[in-house]
């Protein structure tokens, strides 16, 4: 299951993460964001233990989604060490993401 990330956590999980960190920035009323959804859920079980693949809910976690320029959803970011290193606006195939997080791990 895909990580709830929020402000108050994603210091922690996501910028000082060791591990690669996908963060799929949506909202419930997102259409496209619940087509993403079960690719997020995929992943972070494809991934386990090699990556962290989280979920931000703008609508109740605003900070980090306007320090990082999402204004539209579902936006996915990659971190690694504290940086964006990928971005993808909008849903992409699960091969996107996986090929993103392979070339970081």
């Amino acid at each position: 299951m895909a990580l709830e990330i929020t402000d108050a956590t994603f210091d922690e999980v996501v910028l000082k993460s060791d591990k690669p960190v996908v963060v799929d920035f949506w909202a419930a009323w997102c259409g496209p964001c619940k087509l993403l959804g079960p690719v997020i859920e995929e992943l972070s079980g494809d991934f386990d233990g090699k990556a962290v693949v989280g979920k931000v809910d703008i609508d109740s976690n605003q900070e980090f989604a306007a320090k990082y320029g999402v204004r539209n959803i579902p936006t996915v970011l990659i971190f690694q060490n504290g940086e964006v290193v990928g971005r993808q606006v909008g849903v992409a195939p699960k091969k996107t993401y996986e090929d993103a997080i392979n070339a970081l791990i």
